[in-house]
């Protein structure tokens, strides 16, 4: 199969859809990869690297899309991109269609095989090509969060570890996650006084047995939602619903009763957001202020830590590339349930019941449509 890799556009997005490595084993295996020149740069991977390990770089993003059977990105196709898809053509990447009707129609209009990373499915439930990002984010978000809460980024002037004599700061974690976990690991570790909210026995168990008392766990409802958000200096959202847009835990009427200069990091934007003042922000602009309140909202937050990034993410995708490039998309849907559970949009028909849902379309089971 002939294996497309474009260079990345969204705001300063620096990770690749494959790395030298994989493209090496790729073309060990008898495919072919173009990769758009510098589509590296931003893990420190030059063209030359890309050559070395067999792959064929060309000029431009247009040429990748015209020519490749099967597209491999990191993020979501933006609208320069959709348009240069066409009917039959693969495209396997981060989606997360629920939130972004234009992008949804979009793909539907191209006629192409489109399979989003964060819903195919391992067998025991989890997700296992959107957790090594979830592992990142959740991480970057404490970090994140510590910087905003600074005096010079609007914040509360709040050191999150205090110092002798001072309290440390009050992190709030709605979620017990892969992201939730991420960020609990470093907010404990920053020696912040921590708080997990989750509605889920199970979860708080295990993050009960992880943590010890270095992380106090509290069972999410309203109330203690309500509870945690208007104690918090710092909070985290870390909810997911797969495939499905976030639920609006944090209401505006929630803020009235937060300190002012306190923290959102709202990692669950790329599904819509936790909060319900939350928008998608950049790298480049990562923060705005609502009734006192920061929030950061930067719907590729791994992009930031790139190299790092993208090794984790090729691990988990890797095998997944090969078996579409070996087997043909029909076959391998076919043949993985939870690839299948991949597939968002198909020729034209939406194939994940959430994200149907989400925007109103109607929803045709991937089965139909594989043969």
């Amino acid at each position: 199969m002939l294996i497309g890799v474009p260079k990345e556009i969204k705001n300063h997005e620096y990770r690749v859809g494959l790395t030298p490595a994989s493209v090496g084993e790729l073309c060990a295996g008898g495919h072919s990869v173009l990769i758009e020149t510098l589509a590296g740069a931003g893990i420190g991977a030059s063209d030359e690297a890309y050559r070395t390990a067999g792959g064929v770089i060309v000029d431009t993003a247009a040429e990748v899309f015209a020519r490749a059977e099967l597209i491999v990105k990191v993020k979501e196709p933006q609208a320069a991109e959709r348009a240069l898809l066409r009917g039959g053509q693969i495209l396997f990447t981060y989606l997360h269609l629920a939130p972004d009707p234009e992008q949804a129609r979009d793909l539907i209009a191209s006629g192409a095989i489109c399979i989003a990373y964060e819903t195919v499915t391992a067998a025991d439930g989890s997700l296992p090509l959107l957790a090594p990002m979830s592992e990142v984010a959740g991480r970057m978000s404490v970090q994140a969060g510590a910087h905003c809460l600074e005096t010079a980024q609007g914040g509360r002037g709040i050191l999150l570890s205090g110092v002798p004599g001072v309290a440390p700061a009050r992190v709030a974690i709605l979620g017990g996650g892969m992201v939730g976990s991420g960020a609990a690991l470093i907010a404990a570790g920053m020696g912040a006084d921590v708080t997990v909210l989750d509605r889920s026995p199970t979860v708080l168990r295990r993050l009960a047995a992880q943590f010890g008392a270095r992380v106090k766990t509290v069972h999410a409802n309203q109330a203690s939602i309500t509870q945690a958000v208007h104690a918090a200096d710092l909070v985290i959202g870390a909810v997911l619903v797969p495939g499905a847009a976030a639920p609006k835990l944090i209401t505006r009427t929630m803020l009235a009763g937060m300190q002012a200069g306190s923290v959102i990091v709202d990692v669950a934007i790329d599904q819509g957001g936790c909060c319900e003042t939350s928008h998608a922000t950049t790298h480049a602009s990562p923060t705005y202020i609502v009734d006192g309140i920061v929030h950061y909202c930067v719907a590729n937050m791994p992009g930031a830590v790139a190299r790092t990034a993208t090794d984790a993410l090729n691990a988990a995708t890797l095998p997944f590339v090969i078996t579409l490039a070996d087997k043909g998309w029909q076959t391998a849907l076919r043949d993985d349930v939870h690839l299948r559970n991949g597939l968002n949009v198909c020729a034209g028909k939406v194939t994940c019941a959430e994200v149907a849902a989400a925007l109103s379309h109607a929803y045709v089971p991937a089965e139909q449509l594989i043969g």
